[in-house]
């Protein structure tokens, strides 16, 4: 597969990357960086806390909660990057989605990358690792037809044989499992017949027992549940919205998994695609990171890469009456 089928994206005349880290104790929300040069996307948390992961100009970066320093990963072997990455729960290990349609395995501390998808006719979006790092959840396109439905697949994390779990109709995607590793969070069409209508639900890892989890006008995506088990996130497009595009008016939602109808937190802003592609919750359980897009005039008061605390600027969380 050519490895440029999927370009990586830039930001527009006239707009700002901010990175920002959002407390569901205080409310508040705080810019940590800020570029008008590169477009950063879908923030994780490493396990120590003290680093973000996110992707960006095709490859992947580690910015540095402390010392606010922005650091390329230095991987070889593996094409220009997408958006889905996520970390081996129990090493530096990091798996990462790259623009010819394969999973690569790598490091956090660079190096080598070593593929762990076959050429089996699917580009392979990766979302989900089970907590004991055997299993990878993954959207399959087929190749021919990138404009086809998702199709939901896990498969061992060193590589083999995938297993499709049969949703029904419609696209799916934002697979990741539960922290017990029982459960398959995602979002998906197979519960409404209107045109990409996604809601949120689960299926359990045998592909049993699909449950629905928001009913809403909205277009639901990208769920992700907090290490507790306690919360979870998910990004709100507008009604109507297909897929999941760039430069939208969006809304995070914070909820109990208790009761997924019942928003504890909502964060509107300009975002979409890159916001919340992927789990981007504290090892503590009490914040969450994630990107902004937002059009200015002066976009970066000059900053124009890492911001300094001073630049730090706090926002309010619209809070859910």
């Amino acid at each position: 597969m050519p490895d440029d089928l999927i370009p990586s994206r830039s930001l527009r005349p006239g707009q700002t990357c901010e990175v920002r880290i959002a407390s569901i104790v205080t409310g508040a929300s705080e810019l940590v960086y800020a570029s008008d040069e590169l477009l950063l996307e879908a923030p994780n948390w490493t396990h120590d806390g003290g680093r973000l992961v996110l992707n960006g100009d095709g490859a992947l970066w580690t910015f540095g909660l402390e010392a606010r320093v922005l650091r390329r990963v230095p991987l070889e072997g593996v094409p220009a990057l997408n958006n889905d990455h996520v970390l081996d729960p129990r090493t530096d290990g990091i798996y990462v989605s790259a623009n010819d349609g394969h999973i690569y395995r790598g490091d956090l501390r660079g190096g080598a990358a070593v593929r762990v998808t076959d050429d089996d006719g699917f580009f392979h979006f990766l979302h989900g690792i089970s907590p004991d790092a055997a299993e990878l959840a993954y959207i399959g396109l087929d190749a021919s037809d990138l404009t086809s439905p998702g199709r939901l697949f896990t498969m061992p994390a060193t590589g083999g044989a995938p297993t499709m779990i049969d949703l029904g109709d419609g696209h799916s995607d934002g697979p990741e499992y539960s922290a017990d590793g029982a459960w398959i969070h995602l979002n998906t069409e197979a519960f409404t017949e209107a045109p990409g209508h996604a809601q949120i639900g689960r299926v359990r890892v045998d592909g049993s027992d699909l449950e629905r989890l928001t009913e809403s006008e909205t277009v639901d995506w990208f769920p992700h549940v907090s290490p507790s088990g306690e919360f979870a996130t998910y990004l709100r497009f507008p009604p109507g919205t297909l897929g999941h595009p760039a430069d939208r008016s969006v809304e995070i939602v914070v909820v109990s998994t208790n009761d997924w109808a019942t928003p504890l937190l909502r964060l509107p802003l300009p975002g979409g695609q890159g916001t919340l592609n992927v789990n981007s919750w504290a090892p503590d359980s009490a914040r969450f990171a994630y990107v902004a897009y937002p059009m200015s005039e002066n976009p970066t008061n000059g900053t124009n890469g890492v911001s300094t605390r001073q630049a730090a600027r706090k926002n309010s969380f619209a809070r859910a009456e």
